[in-house]
């Protein structure tokens, strides 16, 4: 349990930095980033739920990155603090991705 709230803690900080330094990605607080990690979580989820595997957010790839741009784009018609373009959603995609390859946050 203590692994999940770190999880999200991070999440949410690394979100907030996102939304700092892109263009189209509205700056977060922390209580509107950590929203957002777990809206993000909750959609990945769903989306891997319905697909499988082979479209998660998590796998490495171009399939992988459209679909966690998708997610993250979706994500602030639930969070009311979030406002982001496409292209904003597509940049937070690479940066994230690019963040998680060197400092995983998947639960083990």
């Amino acid at each position: 349990m203590i692994g999940l709230i770190v999880r999200f803690i991070v999440s949410a900080i690394v979100l907030m930095l996102v939304s700092f330094l892109l263009p189209g990605f509205a700056t977060l607080g922390f209580g509107a980033a950590l929203a957002a990690a777990i809206v993000i979580a909750i959609l990945g989820f769903v989306v891997e739920s319905v697909f499988g595997k082979k479209i998660s957010p998590h796998n490495r790839g171009l399939v992988g990155f459209l679909v966690s741009a998708f997610v993250i784009y979706l994500a602030q018609f639930v969070v009311p603090a979030m406002d982001i373009t496409i292209l904003g959603a597509a940049l937070a995609a690479l940066v994230i991705g690019l963040i998680d390859a060197f400092v995983p946050t998947e639960l083990r």
